[in-house]
């Protein structure tokens, strides 16, 4: 019923979005493409215990995204038989009787075999087949996961497919700074009597992290492990379960700790041979970051332990500083009726 709502919506949208181009309203209701996405996957897994580095995970990839895609198609059928097909569809590959996971067949044909994908699945596509032969599809495209990175916080949920980035961190927007805790990782160190002005004060220091934490118990360190203590092959191992069923790509961010050729190259040969479209960003750390050390007030403070700072970091907090201040203001100047203000792609 949701996905079905959300299909019409998106739908709905072709025909009352604001184009400034009238080849993008020409195309857009031509082949009325949408991408439905998903977004809060690590929610998901922390509901069910269940670590991101995990066959687990990788299984309910897979089965989520199947439902996800095969019940958007199906809206998309029967949005067709209500308000007609998209007017391209004759030859396309609706109209051949491909399917997204029909399409790794035509892949690995055109690779002489070199493509690995798991082709397993659980729901009725034949009757899917069946309905999308007798009505069409109303979008030429309808899934397709994007990053998400700011609605995910206004809802409350990780972003899209991603790994949880740190169990506690600030985000910056337009809208200011906002401090980001993990509140699964906080029940379930209450639930064990860990959550007090200690833990909060290694959660500070650590960034999020639990790896160095001593008396945080195994299996907590698995479920909450971060981004980049997330192995990158179970994240390509969980986006290629996805990709059978989209018929768009993913916003796959790679995250790798202690980046090197060998393990790039392992990592985005491991993607191809799985079958995904793409990749998004690579994400590694940083060779420094500042020092911390906590107050007794649980505040951090970028200070060193015996509360000097030395020079390279105060030119360094100095710099970080006027960036700050030079940064603090609107994005542009322009206001309505002034010249260009038509034209400047910031205040559309």
């Amino acid at each position: 019923k949701t996905i079905r709502t959300a299909m019409r919506m998106l739908d709905n949208v072709i025909d009352i979005n604001y184009y400034a181009v009238k080849k993008a309203r020409d195309s857009n209701l031509r082949h009325r493409p949408v991408g439905l996405g998903i977004m809060g996957f690590q929610d998901c897994l922390h509901m069910m215990r269940v670590p991101y580095a995990s066959n687990g995970a990788v299984e309910f990839a897979d089965r989520s995204m199947e439902a996800v895609c095969y019940y958007s198609y199906w809206a998309s059928t029967e949005l067709a038989e209500e308000r007609g097909r998209y007017s391209s569809y004759r030859g396309s590959l609706w109209d051949r009787g491909i399917l997204p996971k029909d399409s790794l067949d035509l892949l690995a044909e055109e690779r002489g075999g070199y493509l690995e994908a798991d082709r397993s699945e659980s729901m009725d596509w034949s009757a899917l087949r069946n309905r999308i032969k007798e009505h069409g599809m109303r979008n030429s495209n309808c899934v397709a996961i994007a990053p998400t990175a700011t609605i995910s916080n206004i809802i409350g949920v990780a972003a899209c497919i991603e790994p949880t980035y740190q169990n506690l961190y600030v985000k910056s927007n337009l809208s200011g700074e906002f401090t980001e805790i993990n509140e699964y990782l906080v029940r379930d160190l209450k639930a064990r009597g860990l959550w007090d002005e200690v833990m909060i004060s290694d959660l500070k220091y650590f960034d999020g992290s639990l790896a160095k934490i001593d008396r945080i118990p195994q299996d907590l360190r698995e479920i909450y492990a971060t981004a980049f203590e997330v192995e990158p092959s179970w994240l390509v191992e969980a986006a290629s379960r996805r990709q059978k069923w989209i018929d768009q790509a993913q916003s796959l961010n790679i995250y790798m700790a202690g980046a090197s050729g060998k393990k790039l190259d392992e990592t985005y040969k491991l993607a191809w041979l799985r079958g995904l479209k793409t990749t998004y960003y690579l994400r590694t750390i940083g060779a420094t970051h500042m020092e911390k050390s906590t107050s007794k007030t649980g505040a951090l403070n970028a200070v060193s332990a015996d509360g000097g700072l030395s020079g390279g970091k105060v030119a360094t907090y100095a710099t970080s500083q006027a960036a700050a201040d030079e940064l603090d203001g609107p994005a542009c100047v322009l206001r309505p009726g002034d010249a260009g203000f038509e034209e400047c792609e910031a205040c559309q």
